[in-house]
């Protein structure tokens, strides 16, 4: 996961969460407020109906009662309030049926229900009253259920609030209802006595519980909630004349009634109960419909609050997480406008700057510190991030230092060996060059010196490669362009099996005298490379032309096939200088580095690839600026376009750096016809250095034909015609055997190499 998309994802989350949050907060009180609205309009709508029910039912259950009393009662009363009771319960079964599209819950259902089924009866025991069938009790019990069932509906309407406060402020309402019901009852169950002031046990019984329970009500739920205002209304009504008239007859109810036969024959007292009812009753009735409305205004207050508070929340909330966008946005593009700057710098340090310090370390050049990034001492984590690449950096960096330090030194030291082993073969090739002109008139001494001199040259061109890999320059005593005729002899005398190697030079060209040991030296490397893996008595051609991009050289051998990874690999080691950490894993490819180094300097391209005869293709390009301005002289490109024989060649040696001034003619001895051009084309040795006195003496330089023996002086017998072969079967047979060995070596010597990659 990128740093961006996780800094984004760390505002997101607590954004998204803190948004949630207020929705969910912002949603739950929008329904708290929503519901209380619906409250408020249910009670508004309903409560009213509902209570105006319950007051004409009371009303026409104190008529029924005094019906059955036996006291006297018009019965155009009677219509009128069973009129006004219809009335009411049709309004009733109107509004309750419109829920307003809120769904009830299933308590108050319940309640409704009941009522309903309730009111349904009311014409039947309207019946039993006027027929005066039945008992008076069981019609005063069902206008008691009616009015219950009512209570319930205010019980559950007002408890369905999601706000407690309101829920704890709704109890005294409730309470107040179920005790003016009490009274009422009373009232009732005292208009049932009629003019007789008697009551059955059951009802004096009843009138006990209601007085309890309407003082119960008072002194438990209904007082102690009251707020101050009410309370001193309460008070008021409490000390009026009409409630000490209360109390008295129920005291008097309770201490003076007398049981009869009949029942519970009450205290004359109680003939003061009905003034004194419709008085403090109508005060109790309008401080409880004060504490309704109190209510509602409370409620409609609250959900006022409630829609405040999800205002501004959702304000608040909303400028928060603004403030928490804009926090992130400019943090995040701080930290990323930081970290792009710190890629910026590490990627230009890591592919342009450290790349050239270290080439500058390779090459030897000084290196400018200013160029490396410092610790810039910030404590703040990109700060540190910066120091520590800084501190990486200056350590890789001096290792490199070190590293190139102990290169150039090590080159130094090699340098030194070379030269100095260099000296000693130039030194072994002037003592074999003068045994030779001491002991000349031995033929067998002088082949084998002949082969001891080869050997040296060998020894000589492993040297030079020493030099090369070392950093060093091959020593180059030319002076004068080399045609390409003479630096194609020049490079297979340098060949151990020089024997085979067949020229052609399709072009007359030079080259530049201050590239012809490098040139020489790349040629004989990979000549020497195609002797060795192609079988023994194979040819090796090389062939140079001049094509467009230069002169190109093309060396062909018979060795065996080769994989196109192997071509692939080989060719990438050519076209560009191999490090030295792959010499370390390949030292058994040495010629390879050789030849890739020198290409590198003279800016050559060499190519290996399969030739058409199954073997290798070498072709080496190089570029015209090798190439000398001045033509050689017309008629030579005829003399060197066909093959030229050697039949016993000697490999060619580089004169020393500085050439040499050359001999006087008085001081040269008569030239002698030599049989062999192989021989006049030897050249001094390198020029040996002196660690003594540093300097470098003069080599004497050797007249062509002048040191030849006597037996080679003289001129050589034409060679008979070649006729038919003379060599017997076994010999032949001897000669395939050595063929075939040859090239089972070869081959062994390629897997070996392929394994070891």
């Amino acid at each position: 996961m990128r740093l961006r998309t996780m800094l984004i994802w760390l505002a997101v989350v607590p954004t998204v969460a803190m948004g949630t949050q207020v929705a969910v907060t912002a949603e739950r009180l929008l329904v708290q407020a929503d519901h209380l609205r619906d409250d408020l309009a249910a009670s508004k709508r309903i409560g009213e109906p509902l209570f105006r029910l319950m007051a004409e039912l009371q009303a026409e259950r104190k008529t029924t009662a005094a019906r059955w009393a036996g006291t006297p009662v018009p019965d155009a009363d009677l219509r009128d309030r069973r009129a006004a009771t219809d009335q009411a319960v049709a309004e009733f079964r109107r509004l309750s049926a419109d829920t307003g599209g809120r769904p009830e819950s299933a308590q108050a259902a319940e309640h409704v229900s009941d009522v309903k089924t309730r009111l349904d009866q009311l014409t039947a025991f309207r019946s039993r009253t006027d027929a005066r069938t039945g008992v008076a009790a069981q019609t005063i019990a069902y206008y008691n259920g009616v009015i219950d069932g009512i209570t319930g509906l205010y019980q559950g309407a007002f408890s369905r609030t999601d706000d407690a406060a309101l829920v704890e402020e709704s109890r005294p309402v409730v309470a107040m209802i179920s005790a003016s019901e009490m009274l009422a009852r009373q009232d009732t169950i005292l208009t049932l006595a009629g003019p007789s002031r008697e009551l059955t046990p059951a009802a004096f019984g009843e009138f006990l519980d209601d007085a309890g329970a309407h003082r119960h009500l008072y002194d438990t739920w209904i007082v102690p909630y009251l707020p101050p205002a009410e309370k001193e209304t309460y008070e008021k009504v409490t000390s009026s004349d009409a409630w000490k008239t209360k109390l008295r007859v129920e005291n008097a109810i309770i201490a003076q009634h007398k049981v009869t036969d009949a029942g519970m024959k009450l205290p004359a007292d109680v003939g003061a109960w009905p003034a004194a009812y419709q008085e403090f009753a109508a005060q109790l009735v309008e401080l409880g419909t004060q504490r309704s409305r109190d209510l509602l205004a409370h409620a409609d207050a609250n959900a006022g609050e409630l829609e405040t508070q999800v205002y501004w929340l959702v304000g608040g909330s909303a400028g928060a997480l603004l403030l928490v966008v804009a926090v992130v946005v400019v943090t995040t593009r701080s930290v990323l406008r930081r970290l792009r700057r710190l890629h910026e710098r590490t990627v230009a340090i890591a592919e342009q700057t450290l790349p050239d310090v270290v080439a500058r370390l390779h090459r030897g050049q000084p290196v400018d510190d200013a160029m490396l990034p410092s610790v810039s001492g910030n404590q703040d984590e990109v700060g540190r991030i910066n120091d520590a690449f800084a501190r990486v950096v200056a350590v890789s960096v001096d290792g490199h230092r070190q590293l190139a330090a102990e290169r150039h030194g090590f080159g130094m030291f090699a340098s030194g060996i070379a030269s100095r082993t260099g000296n000693l073969v130039s030194r072994q090739l002037s003592l074999t060059e003068e045994i030779q002109d001491t002991f000349g008139h031995d033929e067998a001494l002088l082949a084998e010196l002949m082969r001891s001199d080869q050997l040296t040259v060998g020894m000589r061109r492993q040297v030079e490669n020493l030099l090369i890999l070392s950093g060093g320059e091959v020593p180059d005593p030319h002076t004068e362009p080399m045609r390409v005729a003479d630096l194609l002899r020049e490079a297979a005398a340098e060949v151990e099996d020089f024997r085979r190697i067949e020229r052609h030079a399709l072009d007359e060209a030079s080259v530049e005298p201050s590239v012809i040991s490098q040139i020489s030296h790349l040629l004989a490397e990979l000549l020497d490379n195609a002797t060795r893996f192609s079988p023994p008595r194979s040819k090796v051609v090389i062939r140079a032309e001049l094509v467009a991009d230069g002169l190109s050289v093309e060396i062909e051998d018979r060795g065996p096939r080769v994989g196109v990874a192997g071509y692939e690999e080989m060719n990438r080691r050519l076209h560009s200088a191999p490090p030295y950490s792959e010499l370390a894993e390949n030292a058994h490819r040495l010629g390879l580095f050789v030849v890739g180094h020198l290409a590198d300097r003279l800016k050559a391209k060499v190519t290996l690839r399969r030739s058409v005869y199954g073997g290798t293709s070498a072709v080496v390009v190089l570029p015209n600026d090798l190439l000398a301005r001045a033509a050689a002289p017309a008629g030579a490109a005829a003399a060197v376009s066909a093959p030229v024989p050697a039949p016993v060649p000697v490999p060619v040696r580089r004169a020393a750096p500085e050439p040499v001034p050359e001999p006087t003619a008085a001081e040269r001895p008569e030239p002698t016809p030599a049989p062999s051009p192989a021989l006049a084309e030897r050249t001094p040795a390198l020029r040996p250095v002196t660690a003594e006195s540093g300097t470098r003496p003069a080599l004497p330089e050797r007249v062509p034909q002048t040191h030849m023996t006597r037996q080679l002086r003289t001129p050589r017998a034409p060679e008979p015609e070649p006729g038919p072969g003379t060599d017997t079967p076994e010999e032949v047979a001897d000669a395939w055997a050595d063929y075939e060995e040859g090239t089972q070596k070869v081959e062994a010597e390629l897997r070996q190499e392929q394994d070891q990659r």
